[in-house]
């Protein structure tokens, strides 16, 4: 039997076969008598897993030598936190405002030091992206903050800022939460990247910084120990128990991407592939429909959360129950925006947007 098609925005869907291997090797990883999460993060057989899951992920992400892969707890919102404190150096930060989890980051740090608004979305409800020339980005920035992708939105930059090409010498942070192993990363563009592992990595407990090493090292005295990225960095993330299990898991999904193929392409860029054709496959369809909208603008819609409306919003109950009994989940939209949201993540197959679209258009039918 067919398992249902989760739509959630995270903790999201995850690849079958590997919810199958971790069931298998609950009890006994690999022969040595104890479950993952029963090891020590000090033996050896948590530490190969570990060094497999990073060698794995920088091949993923064609993360370059001078940059450091961090395993941190925490999620997003604490990186919103961790981030000024270890790189504002008492200096403003830039933030461009695209979204929820943007303003969020902004007011977060706030609390460290003195968040600008270079840039914001706003007057347009967050459905287009300011344009990169507009921005007002201050020289004496510590940092220019964004978030690549926002959830609840559904706004994405198809191609990240070029600073330098700005006139600004500051690093580029993003927030890659929500697209992460997606599409690829140009890394000559991004100084830090950060991004909580439940929404393409794996379930939530596990937040991913990949950092430049000169940024390493600049910590505020208030920040806490555990979030002093020189500290996690030389303890190889061990400085405190890591989220074992998570680590696991997400290891576990990158030897699945690594193995998926599209074409001839492979890893990061097979799924960018698959999940241009997903995306697509929705898109195509709201736009070509009277009953249903997606209010993005189409230069910068989000491949991995496609927001959309019931222009009678008054069906909006109904049709979740249709979808529901159909096993298509967690369609709602976010609270704060209201109306539908479907979450095209890695995991998710074409096979679930296909049937998403197929009960879209028999219900915009039975309720024409």
């Amino acid at each position: 039997m067919t398992r249902p098609y989760n739509f959630s925005a995270g903790p999201a869907t995850m690849p079958e076969a590997v919810l199958q291997q971790a069931a298998a090797e609950m009890l006994d990883w690999h022969g040595s008598g104890m479950g993952v999460m029963e090891m020590s993060h000090r033996g050896k057989e948590f530490i190969s897993i570990y060094e497999q899951a990073e060698a794995d992920l920088r091949e993923l992400l064609a993360v370059p030598a001078h940059y450091k892969i961090l395993f941190m707890q925490g999620g997003g919102l604490a990186e919103n936190a961790i981030v000024p404190l270890n790189l504002s150096r008492g200096q403003p930060m830039d933030f461009v405002l695209t979204g929820s989890w943007s303003q969020k980051s902004a007011k977060e740090a706030q609390k460290y030091g003195q968040a600008r608004t270079a840039a914001s979305g706003q007057a347009s409800q967050f459905t287009t992206l300011p344009a990169p020339g507009t921005w007002q980005l201050g020289r004496d920035a510590s940092y220019v903050h964004l978030c690549s992708n926002e959830t609840i939105h559904g706004v994405e930059f198809q191609e990240l800022p070029d600073l330098k090409a700005l006139g600004c010498d500051a690093p580029l942070v993003i927030d890659f939460s929500s697209n992460v192993l997606s599409r690829p990363v140009d890394w000559n563009r991004v100084g830090l990247a950060f991004g909580g592992a439940q929404k393409n990595i794996g379930p939530a407990g596990v937040t991913l910084v990949v950092v430049r090493e000169d940024l390493i090292g600049h910590a505020l005295p208030i920040c806490p120990s555990a979030f002093d990225y020189k500290l996690v960095a030389d303890n190889g993330s061990m400085y405190n128990t890591p989220p074992t299990y998570g680590i696991y898991m997400a290891g576990l999904i990158f030897q699945w991407l690594k193995a998926q193929r599209e074409g001839d392409k492979t890893g990061v860029a097979a799924m960018e592939a698959r999940n241009t054709a997903k995306a697509a496959l929705l898109y195509d369809f709201l736009d070509q429909s009277a009953f249903y909208e997606n209010r993005v603008a189409k230069d910068c819609r989000s491949r991995m959360n496609i927001p959309f409306f019931l222009k009678d919003e008054s069906r909006n109950d109904a049709f979740l129950d249709g979808a529901k009994a159909r096993g298509l989940l967690q369609l709602k939209g976010h609270k704060s925006v209201g109306g539908m949201r479907a979450s095209l993540y890695n995991a998710l197959p074409i096979e679930g947007v296909q049937a998403l679209v197929d009960y879209l258009r028999e219900f915009e039918r039975t309720q024409a």
